[in-house]
C-alpha cells in the first residue's frame, strides 16, 4: 500500500497587497528544496469552505520563480469567512485533509489571522498553521518599528498621486480631498500626508471620543479653507483616512446611506462615497459665509493595492516567506511570522489575541508621539 506525500498549502485572504506574490514564492521555493509538495489554494477561503477541493493550483520552483517582481496575487484572494459557520470551518478543515494538506500557510490582514487560528483549533494538531500578516494599513499588532507588508508600497505609490494632485491644486486654484485606505487605524493616511506636506490630515486617532460627528469633521476642513484664503492661497490637498467613517456617529452615516458589510462584519467603506459627501457638506458651510471653493474628491487604494512591490517589500516579503516555510517545516504551528532585528521570530496565537474581541490586536497611531504631532506643523 502506497501513501501520497503530505502537502504543503498557501492561501491569500483579505484585499491585496503588494508583495503577496514575493511570500508565495519564497514559501514554495523553500518547501521544494525539501522536497515538499507545495499547492496554492485559489481565491481564499471561497471555495474549500463549502467542500470544493478543486480550486487549487499546484506550485513549483519553476513557476514561482519571477512572481515576486509582481503586484496581485498568483492564486487569488477573497475575503471569504469560514469562521462564522461551524460547517464552513469544518469543511475548510475536511477539505485540507482531503488535499492530503498538513502544512497550512495564510498570508493576510487581522481577519485572516482570525481564521488561521480557529482552522489551526479545530484541526486540532492534524494540520500545522502559520499566518504572515498583510495589510497596506499597518495596523497588525506587530512590534514597535515592524511594518506590516505592502505598508511601504502603498505609502510610496500614494505619495506619488498626492504629490501630482498637489502641483494641480495650486495650478487650478482648488482643493483636493483624498481618501485614503485605512479601515481602523490612520498609519497609510497619516504616512502619506507627511511625507507630501499636504495641507492637513485626518485620522480617527486625533479625536477623543470614539463616536465622531461629521459636522466637526466638516468645521475642521472649512477652517483649513478659509484660514488658507486669508494667507492668499485658495488651493491645499486634505488626507482623510476612510476609517473616520466607521467612528461617525451612527445617526450621520444612517442618513447618509445605506450600510453594506462585508462576511467579516466590516463596514464596506468603499460602498461610501466618503470624499464626495464631505465635499458637498463642506461647500454648504462655505456657502453660509459666502465663500465658495472648488472641491474634487479623490479616492486612493486601489491603485496601491496591486502595485509592483519597492524594493523594501520584495526583500521583506521574501524574509517573511522563507521564515514561515522554515518555521512550518520544522514543526512550528499556530503563529504569526515577524522578522525582528533581522531575526524571525514567531508570535503565537495565544499571545497576540485581544481577549476583548478574540482576534489579534490592532495597531493604532498613537496621537500623543512626537511622530504624529510634527504632522501638525509640517504642512505647505
Amino acid at each position: 500500500m502506497t501513501y501520497a506525500p503530505k502537502k504543503l498549502a498557501i492561501l491569500v485572504g483579505g484585499g491585496p497587497a503588494p508583495g503577496i506574490n514575493s511570500v508565495i514564492g519564497a514559501t514554495t521555493i523553500r518547501a521544494a528544496v525539501e522536497g515538499v509538495d507545495v499547492i496554492g489554494i485559489k481565491d481564499g477561503f471561497q471555495w474549500i469552505m463549502q467542500g470544493d477541493i478543486n480550486h487549487v493550483k499546484d506550485l513549483t520552483i519553476h513557476n514561482v520563480s519571477r512572481i515576486h517582481f509582481r503586484g496581485g496575487s498568483y492564486i487569488g484572494i477573497s475575503r471569504a469567512n469560514p469562521t462564522k459557520d461551524p460547517k464552513h470551518l469544518e469543511n475548510t478543515v475536511i477539505s485540507l485533509l482531503r488535499l492530503n494538506v498538513d502544512k497550512l500557510i495564510t498570508i493576510g490582514g487581522d481577519d485572516t489571522a482570525y481564521s488561521a487560528l480557529k482552522v489551526n483549533e479545530m484541526a486540532s494538531g492534524r494540520i500545522k498553521v502559520v499566518h504572515v500578516p498583510k495589510t497596506i494599513d499597518n495596523d497588525l499588532d506587530l512590534p514597535h518599528g515592524i511594518p506590516t507588508f505592502g505598508f511601504h508600497t502603498a505609502r510610496h505609490i500614494g505619495v506619488e498621486l498626492v504629490k501630482n494632485l498637489m502641483v494641480d491644486a495650486q495650478t487650478t486654484s482648488r482643493w483636493y480631498f483624498v481618501i485614503s485606505m485605512g479601515r481602523k487605524a490612520g498609519h497609510l493616511a497619516l504616512g502619506i500626508g507627511k511625507a507630501t506636506g499636504a495641507t492637513l490630515t485626518l485620522i480617527p486617532e486625533e479625536f477623543s471620543n470614539k463616536k465622531i460627528k461629521l459636522s466637526h469633521i466638516v468645521d475642521i476642513l472649512v477652517g483649513a479653507i478659509i484660514k488658507r484664503l486669508s494667507y492668499g492661497k485658495p488651493d491645499g490637498v486634505a488626507i482623510i483616512a476612510e476609517g473616520l467613517v466607521e467612528h461617525l456617529d451612527t445617526s450621520d452615516l444612517d442618513t447618509l446611506v445605506e450600510i453594506e458589510r462585508d462576511a467579516h462584519d466590516n463596514i464596506r467603506i468603499a460602498e461610501i462615497n466618503f470624499g464626495e459627501i464631505l465635499k458637498a457638506k463642506v461647500q454648504e458651510r462655505l456657502k453660509e459665509f459666502g465663500l465658495k471653493s472648488t472641491i474634487v474628491a479623490k479616492n486612493i487604494g486601489y491603485e496601491l493595492r496591486c502595485a509592483d512591490p519597492i524594493p523594501f517589500d520584495m526583500e521583506y516579503t521574501r524574509d517573511l516567506g522563507f521564515s514561515a516555510a522554515q518555521f512550518i517545516l520544522s514543526e512550528g504551528s499556530g503563529a504569526m511570522v515577524s522578522i525582528q532585528n533581522g531575526m524571525f521570530v514567531p508570535m503565537y496565537f495565544k499571545d497576540i489575541i485581544d481577549p476583548a474581541t478574540m482576534k489579534t490586536k490592532v495597531r493604532m497611531v498613537d496621537p500623543a508621539s512626537e511622530s504624529f504631532l510634527y504632522s501638525k506643523t509640517l504642512y505647505a
